[in-house]
Order: structure tokens, then C-alpha cells, then sequence
């Protein structure tokens, strides 16, 4: 009773998707991160209470960046002033709004040395959250090649054939995020 193969390879296709996606998680994560110049990623998650509803600040202002140490919000709807300044303490952000009435900016501070350091932490941190999410995926999908296996529905040589190209996708996966770890330290620690 042999298994059929779309299945294996929709198996394997699934756990490559889901790898992929820790690993476009981890750029998103790291691109939000704050090190001390202005970056309007770091806004994605602020919400403004926009006539009774939840909304993303992007999509109620224009965000621009000023001399590479200032975010600039011009709200399109000058009223909203107060409610994108309450969203932006609540998203806990680590910036104070000040506003003139017409924008809001939101000046990024110079890093400390220390300050560099827990970011770093925080890097590697993340970086190893996706490898072990990584290897999750690889632990599951090798799981269920093996019931196959048991199950007599492949054989002892195309198991070991799909388990040489998992771990060959999982390497090739944590590669990729030793990469971009190592990119965003070096990021973080030049002044």
C-alpha cells in the first residue's frame, strides 16, 4: 500500500511555507525595531481611534522622515491630533509625541553603548525564538513521515530521502537567520 506522493510532497511543501513564514516574521520583527534612527516601521502597530474605529496610524496620516532622527505624522484630519498622541502611549513605543497642532514628531534619541547591548540581546533573542520555531516544524513534519513510515506506507528509503531534505531545508532556513541576526547586530552596534 503505497502512500501517494502529492501527499508527501504537500507535506513537505507545507513545512518549507511555514518555515519561510518564521522566518518573514523575524525581518518584520526586526525591521520594527527601534535603534535610534527614525523609522516609520516602528509605527505599524500604533492603533488611532479614528471616528469610533481602531485603525492603523499609516492609514490616517502621512509619516515622513526628518534628518534621519525625526518621525513627521501630518494627520489628515487635523482633530486627530489627540487620539494619534494617546495611540502612540499606548503602543509603548518608547517615543514621546509632541505636536504644533498641525504634526506630531516623534524624535529618536542617540543609543547608549548599554543601550546597543540589550538591543543585541534582544536580536539574538528573537533569532533564536525563530530557530527553535524552525526546528518545530521540522520536528512535526519528520513526525509525520515517520507514522508513514510505520504505517508501511513509504519505505525505509524514501523516508530517509525526505528526512535528508527537510534537514537540508531546515539548515538552509537557520542560515538565513544567522544572517539576518548577524546583519541586524552589526546594524545596531554602529554608531
Amino acid at each position: 500500500m503505497a502512500v501517494d506522493i502529492e501527499q508527501v510532497e504537500m507535506l513537505l511543501m507545507e513545512s518549507e511555507e511555514k518555515m519561510e513564514k518564521t522566518v518573514s516574521v523575524l525581518k518584520e520583527e526586526y525591521i520594527q525595531l527601534r535603534i535610534g534612527r527614525a523609522n516609520p516601521h516602528v509605527l505599524d502597530k500604533v492603533l488611532v481611534d479614528y471616528y469610533g474605529e481602531m485603525t492603523p496610524i499609516n492609514q490616517t496620516a502621512n509619516i515622513s522622515v526628518q534628518d534621519g532622527k525625526c518621525l513627521v505624522i501630518s494627520p489628515w484630519d487635523k482633530s486627530l491630533i489627540k487620539n494619534m498622541e494617546k495611540g502612540i502611549t499606548i503602543a509603548n513605543i518608547g517615543l514621546t509625541p509632541s505636536n504644533d497642532g498641525n504634526v506630531i514628531r516623534l524624535v529618536f534619541p542617540d543609543l547608549t553603548q548599554e543601550r546597543r547591548k540589550e538591543i543585541v540581546k534582544q536580536v539574538k533573542k528573537m533569532a533564536e525564538d525563530s530557530k527553535v520555531a524552525i526546528r518545530n516544524v521540522r520536528r512535526d513534519t519528520l513526525d509525520a513521515l515517520k507514522k508513514m513510515k510505520t504505517a508501511k506506507e513509504i519505505t525505509e528509503d524514501e523516508y530517509s530521502n525526505w528526512e535528508k531534505d527537510v534537514d537540508k531545508t531546515t539548515s538552509s532556513m537557520v542560515d538565513t537567520i544567522d544572517k539576518l541576526s548577524q546583519e541586524k547586530e552589526k546594524d545596531v552596534m554602529t554608531v
